[in-house]
């Protein structure tokens, strides 16, 4: 067997703690199938002093991370810090211009830079590997790369965001009459960890969208494109959209999708209402899920745990595995330099049916309206729900459309909002055909 691997990691968190841990737990297993066993040189945390539950005897602790990525003395660099600049990316950078291997968990850094860092990797000639950047400990990114090389892929999609799946998971919460509230089932996941302090990166999309851009690069040979991403996040979600959901045989999911089209590559992240008789539909709680339709493989369906300790460490020690072995490929599926540039399709160009939710005043004519702006944008209604008569107060007028362009959608949409009729900006969910 070869000489031992020597390990740097940067980041001691949820995450780097587990790798230790795993690290030493399995540490055989990983030798055999690996080639060769790993050393852990250094480390580098802010805050050596923190109880982690670790025996780091022997372990040498560095004040700076930047530096230890450039010691001649280490192989490989761990990056488990997180965010998309700043000391992250200087020590991934560092690393790989100073001929180590790196794995990351790091989904915004890759999303907003993979391609420069690819191109740096392979000038390199180092490996940069990710696979716990997306979907935790299920092997999305080995799966689109290697698994599926030979398909052409003609769309991808996932739920990507573990905590947004549990909020609209408990909000749909089986044997209750009415749906949960999106404020009250947030701050339940907060109180059980599920959620941070301050939710936005996950509820308003952004982590799924991070996630998406990485997913599309690999699925279709382009360059990362996150700022191509369109994207909605969960906030306007209510108990009675979960509701007419059911009535209509649908749950909401909040979806990252990609597909290439006449104008680009679609990327797109926002609440969807999916059949409950498709697969997705039935990945609740803090699953994630990814889905990729293939030309020669056909549909390929990925579940697992989209986050945690041991499930990310699982992938970062997947990453170390392939780097001992000798297992190389290009960091994105094809040569950096090869990665696609297309444009970004414009989501006003979006086809798809829409379902949408009106909050009126019971008045006589106020149906009538509603169909006229629909008519005169070409939106063809498929089924509308009105349920009982309160004559004068708001009630939910429910309408699901055929096929349309958005544009047109957002057009009628905002001529709908302004009928005096109607007492609230109109709510729409996108209903995707899986």
């Amino acid at each position: 067997m070869n000489r031992p691997l020597n390990l740097a990691i940067a980041g001691l968190g949820t995450v780097g703690a587990g790798v230790v841990r795993l690290l030493r737990s399995n540490g055989k297993l990983i030798a055999l199938r690996g080639g060769r066993a790993f050393t852990i040189a250094a480390v580098a945390a802010r805050d050596p002093g923190k109880a982690r539950g670790l025996d780091l005897s022997g372990v040498r602790w560095c004040d700076d991370a930047v530096a230890m990525a450039a010691d001649p003395t280490v192989d490989v660099v761990v990056e488990l810090i997180g965010g998309s600049d700043g000391i992250a990316r200087q020590i991934v950078e560092t690393a790989l211009t100073h001929g180590k291997h790196v794995v990351t968990a790091n989904k915004a850094l890759m999303a907003q830079h993979g391609s420069a860092l690819a191109l740096l990797a392979e000038t390199n000639d180092k490996v940069l590997a990710f696979e716990a950047a997306v979907a935790g400990g299920i092997p999305a990114i080995k799966t689109l790369r290697e698994g599926l090389a030979a398909n052409q892929i003609a769309r991808l999609y996932g739920i990507l965001n573990g905590t947004c799946n549990y909020i609209l998971t408990q909000m749909s919460e089986p044997g209750r009459e009415t749906g949960r509230e999106f404020g009250d089932v947030l701050a339940e996941a907060q109180a059980l960890g599920y959620a941070e302090a301050d939710p936005s990166f996950d509820v308003d999309g952004v982590d799924a969208a991070h996630k998406l851009a990485i997913l599309t690069s690999l699925a279709f040979g382009s360059a990362v494109d996150f700022a191509g991403i369109h994207v909605e996040g969960i906030r306007h979600v209510s108990a009675l959209d979960i509701d007419f959901a059911a009535e209509l045989g649908y749950r909401i999911k909040l979806l990252g999708i990609a597909r290439l089209t006449e104008r680009g590559v679609e990327q797109r992240v926002h609440p969807c209402m999916v059949p409950l008789a498709t697969p997705i539909a039935a990945v609740d709680g803090v699953f994630n899920a990814v889905v990729a339709e293939c030309d020669f493989a056909g549909r390929i369906v990925l579940q697992g745990r989209g986050a945690g300790a041991e499930p990310t460490a699982s992938a970062v020690v997947a990453d170390l595995i392939d780097i001992a072995a000798g297992r190389r490929t290009p960091t994105f599926g094809v040569p950096a330099a090869s990665l696609a540039r297309r444009p970004a399709s414009p989501m006003l160009h979006h086809r798809g049916a829409y379902y949408i939710r009106l909050m009126v005043l019971d008045r006589p004519g106020v149906i009538a309206d509603i169909a006229a702006a629909l008519r005169d944008e070409q939106v063809s209604m498929e089924a509308m729900i009105q349920r009982g008569r309160s004559p004068g107060e708001a009630v939910p007028i429910v309408l699901t459309t055929h096929v349309t362009e958005e544009a047109a959608m957002r057009r009628a949409l905002d001529r709908i909002a302004l009928l005096d009729t109607v007492t609230e900006p109109p709510r729409m969910i996108r209903i995707e055909d899986l």
